[in-house]
């Protein structure tokens, strides 16, 4: 009779221990779970109150165009080209200024937004759109700064670099003295094109050199399409230099000195200034940080 009391006991102890633990693991996958919701929530609300302009009324529409252009970079088309598209469509806008620090880069990237820029003045006459330049507008930032109504500039700004490039390494020297023997075997006598670890192929170079003056006399053909008769033309135009803000004027390669408020307030005659450059997804990068941490203290809680 004593070992079955005992035994009972025992066991309605480990019963309810069995149950106060269910009932406590329930209890933290619960709480878990609503301040994981309650936390991207809070994130989502800040997401898009961080890419909502609040300014309502008339106002001048900014998109920065900062950094080397590319698709993975935070200057690409398809960002700009929606904040442009925000920009244009909002009733509110009176003017657009593209704000552009950046060396250039991806041809492409600036094809498009050069693209995009010319269809919306078509679209949009009476708003109007300048380029304000900050320290640099060259290459593929020049680019798109063509398609602009007016480019402005500091006189110690650097513009132009009007000019195509292909650039690489070659490494056949460095493996002659290592004793490394390339094999490199393809379907397609070009399928190899500039491999860097093959000796330079004369016909291959030709044909970069080629697609290169391609590129270049597109790049050419903006630049008039977007300039016109503003231009005034010399041997080196095209060249690949640079030029200081203050040569650029000389040359028809901008039209005036100014900021991003005195375009603004002068120009547009709206000084109130709404930021339509995408913002940084917090929210993505908050996710991207503590997702996996979070994940697993929601999966250790399940278990």
């Amino acid at each position: 009779m004593s070992e079955n009391w005992e035994r009972d006991t025992l066991e309605k102890l480990a019963f309810s221990a069995l149950q106060e633990q269910r009932r406590a693991r329930h209890w933290g996958i619960f709480f878990k779970s609503l301040a994981f919701a309650f936390l991207f929530a809070l994130l989502f609300l800040a997401y898009r109150g961080q890419n909502e302009p609040a300014f309502t009324g008339n106002h001048t529409a900014l998109v920065k165009i900062s950094g080397v252009i590319s698709a993975n970079a935070a200057a690409n088309a398809d960002d700009i080209v929606d904040s442009l598209d925000d920009a244009f469509e909002d009733k509110g806008t009176k003017g657009v200024i593209l704000q552009i620090d950046s060396p250039g880069g991806s041809p492409v990237q600036a094809g498009q937004i050069n693209d995009e820029i010319t269809r919306l003045r078509k679209k949009y006459p009476k708003i109007p759109i300048y380029a304000v330049v900050g320290d640099m507008c060259a290459s593929g930032a020049y680019y798109i700064a063509v398609a602009a109504d007016k480019i402005y500039v500091d006189k110690a700004s650097v513009v132009g670099s009007i000019g195509v490039l292909m650039d690489g390494f070659g490494f056949t020297g460095t493996m002659q003295k290592l004793g490394v023997e390339r094999r490199l075997l393809t379907a397609g006598e070009n399928k190899g094109f500039l491999d860097p670890f093959s000796p330079m192929n004369d016909k291959q170079k030709a044909y970069a050199l080629s697609m290169l003056e391609e590129i270049h006399k597109q790049f050419i053909q903006a630049v008039k399409a977007g300039r016109g008769n503003r231009l005034k033309e010399t041997p080196d135009m095209y060249s690949g230099l640079v030029w200081t803000g203050e040569k650029s004027l000389e040359l028809g390669l901008a039209d005036a000195y100014g900021t991003t408020d005195s375009v603004a307030r002068e120009v547009i005659g709206a000084k109130e200034i709404v930021d339509y450059t995408p913002k940084e997804n917090i929210a993505l990068r908050f996710a991207k940080k503590f997702g996996v941490t979070l994940g697993s203290s929601l999966l250790d809680s399940l278990r």
